[in-house]
């Protein structure tokens, strides 16, 4: 096919499907569900009611091809520019990969500095867990505090929802992101400063809508009886901004790294998902990683006619490019995935600019 031929046959092809009712197309082949579905890593997309045919399938593949959709995901694997509004890489992929295979951005391999960062989480989630980190009192710690906004506090905020038959009793996690000062006070009135760790995300520092939540715990925190020489031990941060940080009163040793190479959106797999490691143990955060790099593999890997995230890119373009549909239903299976609509609507429409 000539280039821009693959649109204009899709175009034509919806014509001759219009007309036909999906009612039709399942008495039509009864192994319908079986032909238009794919199992990967114990998730099943099942993408056969969608008014689709087998030439649909071979016209958007066509299309991807069309695209190089194929060296763009190799593109993004590598660490190339392909976030082209911000000019940087997006490489949450590199977070969770399993191994040591290096990936350069600027020319510096970032393997060693992802091994780092999870290394240091996991001996901070340890002494939490075992008591060896106890706040200035000499008490264990009961209860997380989680301020942020948007990514840095949406992801960790639903993973930890998620998966709750797998937290732990203590500590117990709470989270914050609205700026009314009524969410704030309801859950500072239930904490005990003498038992509360403070995970501040913020990559610059200076987020308005956190940093107030931050310089209202902090207050409490000093009203409650803390002196400033004692502030290091109930706060920790997810920030790039190490003088700020340590000038609110966090150690720099409990500081965790943020990069420019991975959107906020993206990086529940990062130090900002500290609070879910926090929550359900670094073992199991570590499992999350491994789940996560084995659909990457996946998307990768495997062809696109076969491939979750591709068919599903590609079923959006049928729907929304052709069809001109204009609004996309995603209701959760589970109670406790409740929240992944909103985390599946920034990951969406932010990737596809805030303007959309």
């Amino acid at each position: 096919m000539n280039k821009g031929q693959a649109l204009l046959a899709l175009q034509d092809h919806k014509l001759s499907v219009e007309t036909r009712h999906l009612k039709q197309m399942f008495e039509n082949d009864l192994k319908r569900a079986e032909n238009f579905s794919i199992t990967h890593g114990g998730i099943t997309l099942d993408y056969s009611k969608n008014r689709t045919s087998d030439t649909t399938i071979r016209l958007l593949l066509a299309l991807a091809q069309e695209t190089g959709l194929k060296q763009k995901i190799d593109d993004m694997f590598a660490g190339c520019t392909v976030n082209t509004t911000e000019n940087r890489p997006a490489l949450h992929t590199a977070l969770r990969q399993q191994g040591s295979r290096s990936i350069e951005v600027g020319g510096e391999d970032i393997i060693p500095e992802i091994s780092a960062a999870l290394a240091k989480m996991k001996k901070f989630c340890g002494d939490v867990h075992s008591g060896e980190l106890r706040g200035s009192s000499g008490k264990a710690f009961t209860d997380i505090l989680c301020l942020g906004i948007g990514g840095s506090f949406l992801g960790p905020k639903i993973v930890v929802q998620a998966l709750k038959q797998y937290r732990r009793k203590n500590p117990k996690l709470h989270f914050v992101a609205n700026v009314d000062g009524c969410h704030l006070y309801d859950v500072l009135s239930e904490l005990n400063v003498e038992t509360t760790l403070v995970v501040v995300a913020s990559k610059s520092f200076s987020t308005e809508e956190t940093m107030l939540n931050a310089r209202t715990t902090r207050k409490w925190l000093l009203q409650s009886g803390l002196k400033e020489s004692q502030l290091h031990q109930h706060i920790v941060a997810i920030s790039s901004n190490i003088e700020l940080a340590t000038e609110f009163g966090v150690e720099r040793d409990n500081i965790f790294p943020m990069w420019d190479w991975v959107g906020g959106r993206y990086s529940l797999w990062s130090a900002i998902g500290l609070p879910i490691a926090l929550a359900i143990g670094f073992d199991h955060f570590e499992q999350l990683l491994v789940g996560a790099s084995e659909m990457d593999d996946h998307f990768r890997h495997a062809p696109l006619e076969q491939n979750m995230p591709v068919i599903m890119a590609l079923l959006g373009v049928w729907n929304i490019n052709l069809w001109g549909s204009t609004s996309h239903c995603i209701i959760p299976y589970c109670h406790y995935l409740r929240g992944l609509p909103a985390h599946i609507q920034q990951l969406d429409m932010e990737s596809n600019g805030k303007s959309v």
